[in-house]
């Protein structure tokens, strides 16, 4: 038999394979009347995920997703649609839609139960505000929750604050950048094209106040737990860095909100950063101090379930989710 007949012809071999998907499957000796199919249950996500982070426990909850048009307006604002495109086509995605996910974060320390931002809120858009769900999915009681830590004062961050005028976590204090929470306060804001967001802080973070920390850079939320100043998205959005017997974690918020647009091209303009050459300067910086310390991170904006590393790549840099790293 010559090699040229014992060679596989890939394209008859899918010809083949549709022909015969196409004909019905019968098995034989076996007659009756057919069922109902089963009914279709639509797509799924898992509402949450939990590892241990040295004596910590981490819980990132998903409070949901939305798709996103015209991404290239987004990300890579600054840069011509087709160049955008032909990036995310390159990492097997959609050349002009993406989806929006949203996962706060929360971490037991043993001693604390700390809330790290809090969704969009259960009155926000269609298929959003999930995350009281998921912590109930999770087994976490908001009653149970002794701090929450918030990034920033984006409305997805803090739309789970408040339910009907009451707060949501009902026992706990809060912690937020001064200079976050100095701007979004400011009665200037209340006007302009700060309005809309300033009007849901003044709903939702200004009732809490009284019980609110203000942090700087550098300073200590909990044992094991620092803030740390990445500002650019807004003046001063703030990630958390988090260890705990030697293993490390960096929650990152907003600081970096896309795995690849964002990501693998740190420079280019996000149209949600408030200044865009000082957001960009603020991933360049986070983005190689997690690829060179190989640290651990969760960012609010990344896939789901949200926990992954960095690598550098070339220039620039790659996303590289967890799959049993967390584990060990």
């Amino acid at each position: 038999m010559s090699l040229e007949k014992t060679q596989f012809n890939r394209r008859g071999l899918f010809v083949g394979a549709g022909v015969a998907l196409a004909m019905p499957f019968v098995l034989r000796g076996v007659s009756g009347p057919a069922r109902a199919a089963a009914p279709m249950l639509g797509a799924s996500r898992g509402q949450h995920y939990r590892f241990a982070l040295g004596a910590f426990e981490v819980t990132t909850v998903f409070d949901g997703a939305r798709g996103i048009e015209e991404v290239y307006k987004i990300f890579g604002a600054d840069q011509s649609p087709e160049d955008v495109q032909a990036l995310a086509e390159e990492r097997l995605l959609p050349p002009a839609k993406a989806v929006n996910m949203f996962t706060p974060v929360v971490v037991n320390t043993g001693q604390q139960l700390i809330v790290f931002d809090t969704g969009n809120g259960a009155g926000g858009r269609p298929d959003l505000g999930r995350f009281a769900a998921g912590l109930a999915e999770a087994g976490i009681s908001p009653g149970d929750v002794d701090l929450v830590v918030l990034t920033h004062y984006h409305p997805d961050h803090i739309g789970g604050l408040m339910e009907e005028g009451a707060p949501v976590f009902p026992n706990a204090t809060y912690a937020a950048n001064e200079t976050e929470h100095a701007f979004w306060t400011a009665p200037e804001r209340m006007s302009g094209p700060t309005e809309r967001v300033a009007k849901i802080v003044e709903a939702n973070v200004k009732p809490l106040t009284e019980k609110m920390a203000m942090l700087k850079d550098g300073d200590e939320v909990a044992p094991g737990i620092r803030a740390l100043l990445t500002p650019g998205h807004t003046l001063g959005h703030t990630s958390f860095h988090i260890e705990s017997d030697g293993k490390r974690l960096l929650i990152g918020g907003d600081f970096c909100n896309h795995y690849v647009l964002s990501l693998e091209r740190p420079e280019w303009h996000v149209s949600f950063d408030m200044d865009k050459d000082m957001a960009g300067e603020t991933r360049k910086k986070t983005l190689d101090m997690l690829a060179t310390d190989k640290v651990m991170f969760t960012s609010y904006h990344m896939p789901n379930p949200a926990v992954g590393m960095v690598e550098k790549n070339g220039t620039g840099y790659r996303y590289v989710p967890a799959t049993y790293q967390p584990f060990i």
